[in-house]
């Protein structure tokens, strides 16, 4: 799942880079520029929500060992 969720990461983050090279920062809300900041938002959206999945998945494994 570790490896899984790395990969799913690495191309969020990709997606990221990408729709920022795509930004017209000249007129940031128009036309094609907004895509790309809609598709930044939502790969960052992707990357937290990943980072807590995971997270989530070590406590649960810790509490697992303890009992």
């Amino acid at each position: 799942m570790k490896i899984f969720t790395n990969i799913l990461v690495i191309l969020a983050l990709v997606l990221i880079i990408f729709n920022i090279s795509l930004l017209d920062f000249n007129h940031p809300l128009e036309g094609n520029s907004m895509v790309a900041c809609i598709g930044v938002a939502a790969s960052t959206c992707a990357v937290l929500i990943l980072l807590i999945f995971r997270l989530s998945k070590n406590i649960e494994e810790k509490m697992n060992d303890k009992f």
